[in-house]
């Protein structure tokens, strides 16, 4: 019996974005129009962002506690969260929870070592860039990331708070970021963390400099893995 997934979202786009991954691709394991339960709750983003621009991250692991809470309740038997950015909440959050989480940084890790990448470009929300999130993860495995200079990363961030989050994507968006993906390529980096889960709906792969890591995708591949792992 796989197990019952609990989401704990944050921002739409990216938490559906998770959900129709996990969806699409669950029937290739499990038979056509079968994936293993789900259940989500998300309190507005607002509430989120509220604590976030203030840096009160105790205050964002009790949103995201009160959502795994509620998901617990439920039946979901693990957590995941498909938004970057509120992972600094990360270890406030696990020492309380009912119900054991995956870490989206993990699995970007994962798939890093597994494809041989040893030098990351970063990307996603100013909050998530100049965090501890993805350096603390990659270190254990000899990988290293490098973030946008402060003039990109404004930019960046404003593109992902006033359009993506909102479902608006430009291709002028699109060509800023693959130009700042160009920049990290001529500066010896392998791959690029798309480290906003809206990102990947916005940076097309087939023409991006650099390979990707879709945190998005990668976390919802997880998470049908940890489904049906006994």
């Amino acid at each position: 019996m796989p197990k019952h997934i609990g989401i704990v979202a944050c921002s739409a786009e990216g938490a559906a974005l998770c959900y129709r991954t996990l969806c699409a691709e669950a029937p290739v394991k499990m038979g056509t129009h079968t994936h293993p339960e789900v259940s989500m709750h998300t309190y507005p983003l607002s509430d989120y962002m509220t604590h976030i621009r203030s840096g009160n991250w105790t205050q964002v692991a009790e949103l995201m506690l009160s959502s795994v809470q509620k998901l617990a309740t439920m039946g979901a038997e693990f957590a995941v969260c498909p938004d970057n950015t509120i992972h600094q909440a990360f270890d406030l959050v696990t020492e309380k929870s009912p119900i054991p989480w995956l870490h989206i940084a993990e699995t970007v890790a994962q798939e890093a070592r597994s494809r041989g990448f040893q030098n990351l470009a970063l990307t996603g929300t100013k909050y998530l860039m100049t965090s501890f999130v993805y350096p603390n993860i990659l270190e254990k495995s000899n990988i290293s990331c490098r973030i946008p200079e402060g003039d990109k990363q404004e930019k960046i961030n404003t593109i992902i708070f006033e359009e993506l989050v909102n479902g608006v994507f430009l291709e002028g968006s699109r060509l800023y970021f693959n130009q700042v993906i160009q920049e990290f390529k001529d500066k010896g980096c392998d791959a690029v963390v798309l480290g906003c889960t809206e990102i990947p709906i916005l940076v097309d792969p087939k023409d991006c400099p650099l390979p990707t890591l879709d945190s998005t995708r990668l976390l919802a591949r997880a998470t049908l893995e940890e489904a049906l792992t006994s």
